[in-house]
């Protein structure tokens, strides 16, 4: 099915009734306070699935799954879930694999939230953009980055300016080309290159197409 960008799949306290499988779409799992602050908490790509764990007991959305990066994404019933992860073992390993490196990415997203630069935590959002992808043109404004990011608007302008200058990326009306891929590695945060090492161990064939560090 197609996925098409900042479509709401699931608001906070709907009932989960599907399990996605993003093939080249992004999806955001987004907190909404009660006095309409929003922060990004995790990110979900080809690498993962949603709408399965929070459904193991409750069936209720933790929150708001919105998509940030269109594409496409294949989707199956709660219930056919539930019953293939009882009669399949290997499956049942893979999906609680899953559940660690999602747990993982969530712990490393709130102290990269806490203590790394935002011109860091762009540099990361963009490289595990592109990786999940596979295309160095992200369909992606400043105004997207600044939502994920959770800063205004005019500090990411300033931040892609900055990396544009260097050389790193060059922008277009709606998206974002990676032009230098070592040098954004090289000012990202440890946060990115950490999660490649939690993936590479739980999910070795999450980015195939990535060579190591």
């Amino acid at each position: 099915m197609i996925l098409p960008k900042d479509t709401v799949l699931y608001k906070a306290g709907d009932l989960i009734s599907f399990t996605y499988f993003p093939h080249d779409a992004i999806v955001g799992l987004i907190n909404v306070m009660e006095e309409g602050q929003s922060v990004e908490v995790a990110s979900i790509g080809r690498e993962g699935m949603f709408g399965l764990i929070s459904a193991i007991i409750s069936r209720e959305s933790f929150g708001r799954y919105q998509v940030q990066v269109p594409g496409t994404a294949s989707r199956v019933t709660i219930e056919w879930m539930q019953e293939a992860i009882r009669v399949r073992p290997k499956l049942r390993r893979l999906i609680l694999r899953y559940t660690e490196a999602l747990l993982a990415q969530t712990f490393q997203s709130i102290s990269c939230h806490a203590v790394h630069t935002v011109e860091a935590r762009c540099c990361n959002w963009i490289l595990s953009a592109r990786d999940r992808i596979d295309e160095d043109v992200l369909p992606l404004t400043h105004a997207d980055l600044a939502e994920f990011l959770g800063v205004q608007r005019s500090t990411v302008s300033t931040v892609l300016r900055a990396l544009q200058r260097q050389g790193l990326i060059a922008q277009q009306r709606g998206g974002i080309i990676v032009a230098d891929r070592s040098g954004l590695e090289d000012i990202t945060c440890e946060c990115y290159n950490r999660m490649k090492r939690v993936y590479r161990r739980l999910l070795p064939r999450s980015y195939p197409s990535v060579q190591p560090p």
